[in-house]
């Protein structure tokens, strides 16, 4: 949970992954009479039972203790991916407000496509969500092949160091102690290439993943 929030929070609370999102789709209703309100419950209610039979989980917010402003922050603090806006002129017009959660983009369009869109879009920030922390990742990443090197990327950049290394317990331990940093990681998926460790000068076959905390 705690490198959920880390890897896709921002200063407005949660971001949440589709996939992982307990609720997908929360629906605010805008209006100011009674009336009004029962003719928006109307039409969410065939909108909310379309999503859900394509397994699409949505919350149709129509409190009426709190105001849409103050929902609109609870839905983004909670990290729910879209939210629907519908007021009395969407119900004339046929149309709803869409906002996205991870970019804070909003969009109006005609309700006979919404579902569909509701559909690519929840994909889509998925699939955004994962590229834009997996470009993090990467660019956190530097490849280093001399120990002077490996030592400059540290107390420069910081990140991830990407250096060879012998395999053995006794070089690790000196590295920590010269540097401070420790292995976090030993890719799973490491290309094989031959090299050298960056402080004994061994044989190494792959690299693995050094970082310090500051």
């Amino acid at each position: 949970m705690g490198a959920l929030v880390m890897s896709h929070s921002d200063d407005f609370g949660l971001v949440l992954p589709p996939k992982l999102a307990p609720i997908q789709v929360a629906i605010v209703p805008i209006y100011k009479s009674e009336e009004q309100l029962q003719k928006i419950n109307q039409r969410v209610e065939v909108i909310t039972r379309e999503l859900r039979s394509k397994g699409i989980t949505v919350k149709y917010d129509n409190r009426t203790t709190h105001k849409p402003g103050w929902k609109f922050a609870e839905y983004e603090l909670k990290g729910v991916p879209l939210r629907i806006a519908m007021g009395p002129r969407d119900l004339e017009n046929n149309t709803a407000e869409l906002a996205r959660r991870d970019t804070l983009q909003k969009e109006v369009l005609s309700q006979d496509n919404l579902i569909n869109r509701i559909e690519d879009l929840l994909e889509e920030i998925q699939v955004a969500l994962f590229q834009k922390a997996l470009d993090f990742r990467n660019n956190l990443i530097t490849e280093v092949d001399s120990f002077e090197e490996f030592k400059r990327v540290l107390d420069t950049k910081g990140g991830f160091v990407s250096a060879h290394w012998d395999g053995t317990s006794e070089t690790e331990e000196k590295i920590k102690n010269l540097t401070k940093a420790t292995i976090r990681c030993i890719p799973n998926d490491a290309v094989e290439e031959d090299g050298v460790c960056v402080l004994s000068g061994e044989k190494s076959t792959k690299r693995v993943l050094f970082a310090k905390a500051y």
